[in-house]
């Protein structure tokens, strides 16, 4: 069978993210450019203000609360004025932060993923928790945070987040600079918040909740779980809202959007020997397989895994190589040594599979229900709400 014969999915390959205009790596510099920090242009629009809350709900994607927007009654009466923005690629929680944290698309910041890999010691590092101790997070992820030249301006930066991300590999790549409040119960993240702004005349908050995206892994955006924890946000966040001084900017987004995927559809490739031939490295995730090639495998070898995986599964994800990954722009400008990071072969689901290396995942990971990472658009859009306190 010659290549121009092999499946491929039904829809077209998307464009890459608009970077520039409405992503989310445009949020935090039109949020300094409002608060008059020099040096920031404001592609969304806001207006001059002293105070901003940025309120980031893991796992909140546009496609999923339009669908459930009644459970959701006051980002409901600030949905129609809210805009559709990107999340960039791919749309992984690591990603997302370290876009929005630095204001850059991901080619620019490096953390071009949830699993990467690290070419100078030929492994997989999973950028989200499994740090290893000699990676220095710091020169890892060179781009200085917006939070970072806020904070030199000036204005207090702080961040209510759980304890446990406090010290985190993560925080320190991607979201160091403000001052860390740890609340466990997002109730008393509201609080912590509120409480910033209350001894802060001009301040700027990260605010994150990750109890949607949790929601959404074990039991599926479908699912009254998922639906009774977006009410219970929704409530948290109306309630943080409230408390805060009056010509605040108030800015409600996501880091990604989620698929359910039937149990059928969790599928372990590595049992098909064709689909890792000369392959040495596994990574991205379930959504968006990469795949690192042995410095020894052939041009032939490479180009007969590729058709293996569009011979598998075409039909239901796009196959394409780094460098045409590139070309499309899906990360935006990207250097040398950010693209090394990437496999040489990437498989972006399509339809709602994923696809899993069984030789070094933990059983558990095949019960994930919502999943994400790859580049549909119940994926890779999420809301921005804007609101100003009266």
């Amino acid at each position: 069978m010659t290549s121009r014969q092999l499946p491929v999915p039904s829809q077209n390959i998307p464009a890459a993210p608009d970077y520039g205009v409405s992503t989310l790596s445009e949020v935090l510099p039109s949020a300094a450019h409002a608060l008059g920090v020099p040096g920031f242009e404001n592609p969304l629009g806001l207006e001059a203000t002293k105070r901003v809350v940025v309120i980031l709900i893991d796992g909140l994607g546009w496609n999923q609360l339009k669908s459930h927007i009644g459970h959701a009654p006051f980002l409901r009466s600030h949905f129609g004025a809210a805009q559709k923005i990107g999340t960039g690629f791919p749309s992984t929680t690591a990603t997302s932060l370290s876009s929005l944290a630095t204001g850059v698309a991901p080619g620019v910041h490096g953390m071009v993923g949830y699993d990467v890999v690290d070419p100078v010691r030929r492994r997989v590092v999973n950028q989200l928790g499994g740090w290893p101790g000699d990676l220095d997070p710091y020169l890892w992820q060179q781009q200085p945070t917006v939070f970072e030249q806020v904070a030199e301006h000036g204005i207090h930066v702080g961040t209510v987040s759980i304890s446990q991300f406090a010290h985190s590999a993560l925080t320190k790549a991607a979201l160091r600079g403000p001052k860390f409040v740890a609340a466990q119960q997002a109730t008393a993240r509201s609080r912590a918040a509120a409480e910033i702004f209350a001894k802060h005349r001009n301040a700027l908050v990260y605010v994150y909740f990750n109890e949607l995206d949790k929601a959404g892994h074990k039991f599926g955006v479908d699912s009254e779980q998922w639906r009774g924890t977006l009410e219970e946000l929704d409530y948290v966040v109306k309630n943080l809202v409230s408390k805060l001084p009056e010509q605040t900017t108030v800015l409600i987004t996501g880091d990604h959007g989620m698929v359910d995927i039937p149990a059928s559809q969790r599928i372990d490739y590595s049992t098909q020997p064709e689909l890792i031939d000369s392959v040495e490295l596994t990574s991205g995730e379930p959504r968006g397989v990469q795949l690192t090639f042995s410095p020894e495998a052939s041009d032939a070898t490479r180009q007969a895994v590729r058709e293996a995986w569009q011979q598998a599964y075409g039909s239901k994800a796009w196959v394409l190589s780094r460098d045409e990954a590139i070309e499309m722009g899906y990360f935006g400008s990207i250097s040398d040594k950010h693209a090394q990071r990437l496999g040489d072969l990437m498989i972006l689901a399509a339809e709602p599979i994923a696809l899993y290396d069984g030789r070094r995942v933990k059983p558990m990971a095949f019960e994930m229900v919502g999943q994400h990472g790859s580049l549909t658009a119940a994926e890779r859009y999420v809301p921005l709400i804007k609101h100003r306190t009266a």
